[in-house]
């Protein structure tokens, strides 16, 4: 099981690869570039090359998340055009690390016809991803459903795929949060959730986890992150997901509170505790 946290890309791609190796972590996750902006990188390929080296060097497995800006329910052209750009310039950022795959949320479309902003998600999807050559995969996040429930729900993400021209390129990236928060998953219809996922072929396309827990109840559709088994979610919870068959294999990526205190290394070390050894 790889486990791990987001670190910063501040000193380079390798540096943060090196960083997740030192504190422990199977895993990680980075923005690929600033995560404020939309705004085309330029990258040092020989930074790219040496993360990439170093990951498969130490067995690290790596994603990246795109920046907040981008949704891909987005209806104004012009800005639409800057989101899919944007994103092309992450995925060959991604490429070039040798990670697994790029997350990006499912969309928010702020009309009143739901259905407009499948299309819209459908229609960036075929753009970004018909002519793409890469490995790279494009890894959809379920909401948490905070201002528009668009995309909490596991049927959604499945048929959005579907209904694409390019379903090869595109798998899945669960937050256990995001999951809680709409009640996709109370923490315990574990049972239930894993016999729709695979009713629907959810999880045989699921490549990556946010492990988050939740600092406000199920169904508040409110996204703010706790540290494992210290908010509602509860150890518990996390300890019977940790074990599922379904997600063995995947790699998981805190996106929890750090402080002096209790850092991501404690957490991953915590984390790890809850699964028994082989």
């Amino acid at each position: 099981m790889k486990i791990g946290s987001h670190v910063s890309i501040r000193n380079g791609y390798l540096a943060a690869a090196q960083y997740a190796a030192q504190i422990g972590a199977g895993a990680f996750q980075y923005f690929p570039k600033n995560p404020r902006s939309l705004k085309r990188k330029s990258f040092d390929k020989n930074d790219t090359e040496n993360c990439a080296r170093f990951c498969q060097q130490h067995g690290l497995m790596s994603i990246a998340h795109a920046p907040y800006p981008v949704n891909i329910a987005e209806p104004d052209k012009k800005l639409r055009k800057d989101i899919c750009d944007s994103l092309k310039n992450d995925l060959e950022i991604v490429e070039a690390c040798h990670s697994l795959g790029l997350v990006v949320h499912f969309g928010k479309y702020k009309g009143t016809d739901p259905l407009e902003g499948y299309k819209l998600m459908i229609e960036m999807l075929n753009e970004l991803l018909v002519n793409w050559g890469g490995e790279a995969l494009v890894l959809i996040e379920n909401n948490a459903g905070q201002g528009i429930r668009m995309g909490t729900t596991l049927e959604e993400l499945v048929q959005i795929r579907k209904l694409t021209d390019v379903s090869g390129k595109i798998g899945f990236c669960l937050d256990t949060c995001h999951a809680f928060a709409s009640a996709l998953w109370n923490g315990d219809n574990g049972e239930k959730v894993i016999a729709k996922g695979k009713e629907l072929d959810y999880f045989s396309h699921l490549k990556a986890i946010h492990l988050n827990d939740s600092a406000y109840p199920c169904g508040s559709f409110r996204d703010r992150h706790a540290n494992i088994g210290k908010g509602h979610i509860g150890e518990a919870a996390f300890e019977s997901l940790l074990n599922s068959s379904v997600v063995q294999g995947v790699p998981m990526v805190l996106e929890t509170p750090e402080s002096h205190l209790y850092t991501h290394q404690d957490e991953i070390r915590y984390v790890y505790s809850l699964v028994p050894p082989l």
